[in-house]
């Protein structure tokens, strides 16, 4: 995930930054985004999945979630 991303999943949640760019996240906002990161991630790995086929061996499959491939 690049850090714009990122920072679009936290404004999502809820967080914002202050005037010197500090951003404050209640439990709730922590949880949201915690599950906006999940979510992002586990699509990125039906993706790779998906691209590689079901005749993929395993190890491929790690290897390009990691970022390896």
């Amino acid at each position: 995930m690049t850090q714009d991303e990122i920072i679009d999943m936290a404004i999502q949640a809820g967080a914002s930054p202050d005037e010197n760019k500090i951003w404050l996240m209640y439990a709730e906002e922590i949880e949201t985004f915690a599950k906006l990161v999940a979510a992002k991630k586990q699509e990125r790995i039906i993706e790779v999945v998906e691209r590689l086929g079901t005749w993929a061996h395993i190890t491929e499959v790690v290897a390009e979630i990691r970022g390896e491939a």
